[in-house]
């Protein structure tokens, strides 16, 4: 179990389609990030159906069930990174560590049908906070501890992103 924790500034993605998987945060409106979130949340439950869900393809790569787990953890997380920034004038984002929680969670451990649940679950509240972002908020702002900003917009953007590449991780 020799997972290297990413410690990539993954913001890039914001500016040019990710080579690895092919999808492009910069030319994705936000306003068709819940639709786009609805049908990753959809491929879910067939992937957590397998029968090797939890085989990790070597040491150094989550199995399908610990990026479906993850992805349910991404999806609570950005909620409520977006409720601070609807609410609040330029929070600052308490880190996240992806890879503790991995391991702090068990997220091998889990099972499948619950996080498949969880995770359709996550992803439909997360698609009506979207979905209920007043026309006038799209600009407000939250700011990780590295600096980063975002904007309500770019969060949206920023975000799909990493249940697509985790889809495309574990289809392979």
């Amino acid at each position: 179990m020799a997972i290297i924790p990413d410690t990539k500034n993954w913001t890039w993605v914001l500016e040019r389609e990710c080579p690895d998987c092919g999808f492009d945060s910069s030319a994705t409106a936000a306003r068709e990030v819940p639709r786009l979130l609805r049908e990753n949340a959809a491929a879910w439950p067939v992937v957590l159906e397998r029968d090797d869900v939890r085989e990790r393809p070597d040491e150094g790569t989550w199995s399908a069930l610990e990026y479906a787990a993850h992805v349910r953890d991404v999806f609570r997380v950005f909620d409520g990174r977006l409720a601070l920034m609807l609410e609040q004038d330029e929070p600052a984002f308490a880190n996240w560590d992806q890879d503790a929680t991995a391991l702090e969670d068990r997220y091998a451990e889990q099972d499948p049908a619950v996080v498949s649940r969880e995770l359709t679950e996550a992803a439909e509240t997360m698609a009506r906070a979207l979905e209920a972002v007043p026309d006038d908020a799209w600009g407000r702002r939250g700011l990780r501890s590295d600096g980063s900003a975002f904007t309500v917009e770019t969060l949206a953007q920023y975000f799909i992103h990493d249940p697509v590449h985790h889809l495309h991780d574990v289809r392979g």
